[in-house]
């Protein structure tokens, strides 16, 4: 129980700082990737929302795969949390270097 609690509360974080990147009114881009510089995008505000919508939907994904924990400790459901975590991880990255930023970013 503790652990779902604990994942449910990382899960809430990533979709607070969703919504936060997605009605930010900075002209500056928000980052996706720790400690790195973010290029110059073309539409700071349209970026910074397709960044939230990614953060929001990474986030949600996040608690609904925390749900096997609830099947208590040494449970076999676990392993799905784990990978299932991995997956969504890799399926984030892509989608920002593929879409998001190829679409914003300045040539």
């Amino acid at each position: 129980m503790l652990a779902f609690i604990l994942w449910t509360i990382l899960s809430v974080f990533f979709v607070v700082w969703g919504i936060v990147t997605y009605f930010a009114k900075s002209a500056k881009p928000f980052g996706f990737w720790a400690n790195a510089e973010v290029a110059e995008m073309k539409d700071v505000k349209a970026y910074n929302r397709a960044l939230g919508k990614l953060w929001c939907v990474y986030g949600i994904l996040l608690a609904l795969l925390g749900i096997p924990l609830l099947g208590g400790q040494n449970s076999a459901g676990g392993i799905f949390s784990i990978l299932g975590t991995m997956l969504i991880s890799i399926g984030a990255m892509v989608v920002y270097v593929v879409v998001i930023e190829a679409k914003y970013r300045k040539r």
